[in-house]
């Protein structure tokens, strides 16, 4: 199977991206988003500020893109507790990520792993993207907190989000957010993994 079957195709399209053969077009509805937020202890803040000393004199868009790079990496090593590895609280993210999906979002695609969580999504016009992001992680935190019967923080505060460029950004987008596990050694095909929407395409076919 693609993957962009023909409803993400038609979900793209609506989205604002048009392809005229050389340049996407974009026709100024909500762009979609590649957003990335990990556990609070997944990066220790020590190591970011190392980051940002290093990549100072780099001009923004290349800071921006050599930052995230470091971060993702980092992340697939699950540094920290990694609770998002517990069933319970995988599937508890999982099922928040989804719970507005056709309301405040289009999710296409995602992936909750255990230390972060990628996703793929166009927010509603009436909905910003940190209201809809801190709305999933104050829920979460505190669902994970009281799951766990833990105190203090879960979530990382910032996250870090990427606008996706033409039709074939979003598909190897969707292929990088579905291969994380498989990467990252958790399983040998991106459908094994249970919090992702591989798994769910899986189901489907």
């Amino acid at each position: 199977m693609s993957l962009i079957d023909d409803k993400h195709r038609d979900e793209l399209r609506a989205a604002g991206w048009h392809s005229r053969g050389y340049l996407p077009h974009f026709d100024g509805i909500e762009l979609p988003q590649f957003i990335t937020f990990n556990l609070a202890d997944s990066i220790p803040y020590q190591v970011i500020q190392r980051w940002q000393r290093e990549l100072k004199s780099v001009k923004s868009e290349e800071h921006k893109l050599l930052l995230r790079r470091r971060v993702e990496k980092y992340l697939d090593q699950g540094y920290g507790q990694a609770l998002l590895r517990d069933p319970r609280i995988g599937g508890m993210v999982q099922d928040s990520l989804l719970k507005f999906d056709g309301v405040r979002y289009s999710l296409f695609a995602w992936v909750v792993m255990p230390n972060h969580v990628h996703s793929l999504m166009t927010r509603s016009e009436e909905f910003e993207l940190k209201s809809i992001l801190h709305s999933i992680k104050s829920y979460t935190a505190h669902r994970a907190n009281k799951i766990l019967q833990r105190e203090g923080k879960f979530w990382f505060d910032d996250y870090f989000d990427r606008y996706i460029r033409s039709e074939k950004h979003f598909c190897k987008t969707v292929e990088y957010i579905e291969n994380n596990p498989v990467k990252a050694g958790l399983c040998a095909k991106p459908g094994d993994w249970p919090f992702s929407s591989a798994s769910f395409r899986k189901v489907v076919e």
